[in-house]
């Protein structure tokens, strides 16, 4: 029992013996993979935004990480929405696997994880276990069973248009214009037009938005719709002055 004393006030606390604590299962078992500290925060960064907070798909509330090929690469989605980042590791060229990570445990790892290159973090892979070790902290995880879908299937492999835009300045044109959506599900149409990109945005209950800014596409007309808060996120979690935006036709990702 603990006690604690504060001026007029008591507490008594249960506690439990030491020997019923859960001890740290072993993780001399687990594939290790080691990367700068700063380089895992990043990658975590930039795709756990993508992963579901609620789905009745259990899978989907976790991340996807998958070695093949000396390449860990990582994976997050709602179902709307998808981010894929990658990273060259130093295992055995031959080494495999899936392990699914829950989104609490990213978030936690995220935390403890410093802005260093040089610190190293390692990761412990186990069949039913993941493990990080940055620093003076350890944090384990049970994984999530199931089948991830096939992320591949959704990412085009070609594309019709590459249009290369200002993240900084699209990024305040998309703040602009989300005020005239309704809710977070609104779309906000997208139009192409020679040297030129109009994001318009019409409801209701507020009025209509048009907000404009130069871009390098030639071309016919080209319109399609996407969801202004989600497509903010993307810009939201990179970091470099311009992105390139790859497009098939008006109506598929």
């Amino acid at each position: 029992i603990a006690i604690i004393k504060a001026g007029s006030s008591i507490f008594h606390l249960n506690g439990m013996e030491e020997g019923e604590f859960p001890a740290l299962p072993p993780l001399s078992g687990g594939k290790q993979i080691k990367v700068s500290q700063n380089t895992l925060k990043e990658l975590l960064f930039q795709t756990s935004f993508a992963i579901s907070r609620d789905d009745n798909r259990y899978v989907l509330m976790g991340m996807l990480l998958q070695i093949e090929e000396q390449t860990a690469i990582f994976v997050g989605t709602d179902g709307k929405r998808l981010s894929k980042t990658h990273t060259a590791v130093n295992v055995d060229a031959d080494f495999s696997g899936q392990y699914i990570i829950p989104l609490k445990a990213i978030e936690e790892m995220q935390k403890n994880l410093e802005n260093s290159e040089e610190e190293l973090a390692t990761l412990y892979l186990l069949e039913d276990k993941v493990a990080l070790e940055a620093s003076h902290t350890l944090i384990v995880s049970k994984l999530l069973n199931g089948a991830y879908p096939d992320f591949n299937q959704v990412i085009p492999t070609s594309s019709e248009v590459s249009v290369s835009l200002h993240r900084e300045e699209l990024s305040t044109l998309l703040r602009q214009i989300i005020l005239f959506t309704a809710d977070s599900n609104s779309s906000t149409r997208f139009t192409f037009t020679d040297g030129q990109l109009t994001l318009t945005a019409n409801t209701l209950e507020i009025g209509t938005g048009r907000v404009s800014m130069p871009v390098d596409y030639h071309g016919e007309q080209m319109d399609i719709a996407f969801n202004p808060h989600y497509f903010l996120d993307i810009l939201r979690h990179t970091k470099d002055e311009t992105v390139s935006l790859d497009l098939t036709d008006s109506f598929n990702p």
